[in-house]
């Protein structure tokens, strides 16, 4: 990727407190990670409702979303997977300077594109989301049947099967859709944003 070393950033009159000010809520983006048919999509849009039914302002950022449109260039090599994760990180920022409260729903396999997310988003406004499940349990939601075909060598570079994915080691929060319910999932995850 190209540098911007010629480009000095602009100052603003408004700033990110301004507008969480104005918001009446803190910007932050939750960052669900975990694999394909772990439940981080289903968990996010859980959230978010409660959320939006509550009054605060929030943004969903879906990794298959982001595929068809932002991010609709990239393939699933290493290098794109990065790529992925550094432009969602910078939507989720600005998102978050704006004032709302931003969930992200990624694979994201590798550690050091969550922690490289951190440091664009800033760590005091990110939460680390572990939505863990084990793979087989993951193939055996897998509506999409995309585990049959990454096994078959119809997918390369499949998250679980052909490709790696790195468990956080230290996330805000891990939660386990095998053993809990949805429900229970989502009331840790907001009893953690309202601790």
């Amino acid at each position: 990727m190209k540098s911007s070393e010629h480009v000095v950033r602009q100052a603003y009159q408004i700033g990110p407190s301004d507008r969480e000010k104005a918001l009446g809520q803190r910007g932050q983006v939750l960052w669900f990670t975990g694999l394909s048919g772990s439940g981080k999509s289903t968990l996010a849009n859980e959230v978010e409702q409660v959320l939006h039914t509550a009054g605060r302002h929030t943004f969903l950022l879906d990794g298959d979303n982001l595929r068809h449109g932002l991010n609709g260039d990239l393939g699933f090599s290493e290098a794109d997977r990065t790529e992925n994760i550094r432009r969602v990180a910078e939507v989720a920022k600005l998102m978050a300077d704006a004032g709302l409260i931003v969930l992200t729903a990624f694979v994201s396999p590798f550690a050091a594109d969550r922690e490289k997310a951190r440091r664009i988003v800033g760590p005091d406004r990110f939460v680390e989301i572990y939505v863990d499940c084990p793979l087989e349990v993951c193939e055996s939601r897998d509506v999409k049947g995309l585990y049959a075909k990454a096994r078959q060598g119809l997918i390369p570079d499949f998250t679980g099967i052909s490709s790696p994915f790195e468990a956080p080691v230290q996330p805000e929060l891990h939660v386990r859709t095998d053993l809990h319910s949805l429900a229970v999932c989502r009331q840790t995850i907001l009893a953690f944003l309202h601790s």
